[in-house]
This record gives structure tokens, C-alpha cells and sequence, in this order.
């Protein structure tokens, strides 16, 4: 069992720390190459950035039309990440998503594919929401009309740039042991993995929200890998 598990409050996340984390692997390890998996329409690293650290970087999206809104100065690919025929031409040092995994419906296939785009010793870090978190898990169960329909009432956003897809949430999890077997069993180490807990759903119910509060300091205080409700993990190509 890993001992790099820890855990922290989603606010965190949404001041920037996930950018953060990434900033600061690509100075740790010195790396150059990078892929930013399902980056679409919203690169996750900014151009002044790339260009200033003197990134060889890509956005690998499966959409056309999503890879189109990004500007015209990021190198896009055009793949799927988790079909059994991916193939490409290139390795990288480090692959990344954000908010990405919970829309793949073969997540093992995903990893697979990303451990063989990984150079000698390259890293994956994945950034996403896990089940069963109960605004998850209806987004999970509820035709995709209604899901949409949902999400414009509790958290709108804009549409044409932050499209909403399908999800199934699968190896969408915290630091259990099963979790972190499946990553280990592929041929990966875990170099850290992060729960999160708390989220802003309930913010129109604000009962509902307050109790939402109360139960994200108990976890806070004693964490549970089952009841994160996001996560991101760090992965060694081993």
C-alpha cells in the first residue's frame, strides 16, 4: 500500500492547485514533452507558460470541433485515448487530464494507452471527480437531457466552451486499495494520490449545503478514500 496518500479540501483545487502541481512536476523531473489528454476546447496550461519553459506541448482531444475552440497556437492531435487501436508517433514525459477520466468508458484500455505514449520513467497525473458522490452519481443515473438540464439549475456554466459530456465515473475513486491495485497491476507506481472533499452543489439548497459543510469537516478531520468527492492521482511509468 502506498504511503503517499493525502487528502485536503476541494477550495484548494479551484485556486489553481492542480496548475500548481503540474508547474511544479514539469520543474522536479525537468520535463519538456507533455500532453495535455482531452484539453479540447480548454488547454489547461497556458501559452506564456509553454513558451517560457520551452514545452513541446499537445492537446490530444477525440472531438474535432472541441480542438477547433483552442487557440490556433497549441499543437492538436486528433485521437481517441482509449480505443484498442490508438497508436502514435511520439513519446512524452509527462500526459495529464483534467476532468477528463470520468468520461472514458474503458478506463483500463485509457491507462493502457497512455503508460505506452509515456517515455522511460515519464509521469500521468489525472485530475477528476469520484463516485459516489450523491451529485455524481444522479449525473450518473439520469438521462443526459435532464443531467444538462440539472447542471444549468445548480451549476451553470458556459456551454459552447465547457460543453458537458456523458460521464461513467469508471476508475474515478480516492486512494482506496482496489483503486490503487489497478494502477500498480498495469505497470504503474504511485508517486502520490489526493482526496478532496467538499463541493458547491448544494450552494441553492443552503440547508442542504450547510450539512454538506459539517460533513466535509468531519472527513476532513477523519478521511475516508471511499467518500472523497475528487481526487487526482500521480503515476510512474515503472
Amino acid at each position: 500500500m502506498t504511503t503517499n496518500i493525502s487528502y485536503g479540501h476541494s477550495d484548494d483545487v479551484w485556486q489553481g492547485l492542480f496548475e500548481t502541481l503540474l508547474a511544479d512536476l514539469i520543474e522536479k523531473y525537468k520535463i519538456k514533452r507533455v500532453c495535455d489528454i482531452g484539453g479540447g476546447a480548454n488547454p489547461v496550461i497556458n501559452i506564456e507558460f509553454i513558451e517560457s519553459n520551452g514545452l513541446d506541448y499537445s492537446i490530444l482531444d477525440i472531438s474535432e470541433p472541441e480542438l477547433l475552440k483552442a487557440p490556433s497556437n497549441y499543437n492538436k492531435i486528433l485521437a481517441d485515448i482509449a480505443t484498442p487501436t490508438f497508436s502514435i508517433n511520439k513519446k512524452f514525459d509527462l500526459v495529464f487530464s483534467k476532468f477528463l477520466a470520468e468520461h472514458i468508458t474503458d478506463a483500463k484500455q485509457f491507462h493502457k494507452n497512455i503508460l505506452s505514449c509515456l517515455d522511460e520513467s515519464g509521469l500521468a497525473v489525472h485530475f477528476f471527480p469520484t463516485f459516489y458522490t450523491i451529485p455524481f452519481l444522479v449525473n450518473f443515473l439520469v438521462p443526459d437531457k435532464l443531467a444538462k438540464a440539472l447542471l444549468n439549475i445548480f451549476h451553470p456554466r458556459d456551454m459552447y466552451q465547457r460543453n458537458k459530456f456523458p460521464a461513467y465515473y469508471r476508475w474515478c475513486r480516492g486512494p482506496t486499495r482496489r483503486q490503487i491495485q489497478k494502477f500498480t497491476d498495469l505497470g504503474y507506481e504511485i508517486i502520490g494520490y489526493r482526496g478532496f472533499f467538499g463541493h458547491g452543489y448544494y450552494n441553492k439548497i443552503k440547508p442542504l449545503q450547510k450539512l454538506h459543510e459539517l460533513k466535509t469537516n468531519y472527513l476532513l478531520n477523519h478521511p475516508n478514500p471511499n467518500l472523497t468527492n475528487f481526487a487526482y492521482v500521480i503515476l510512474k511509468k515503472r
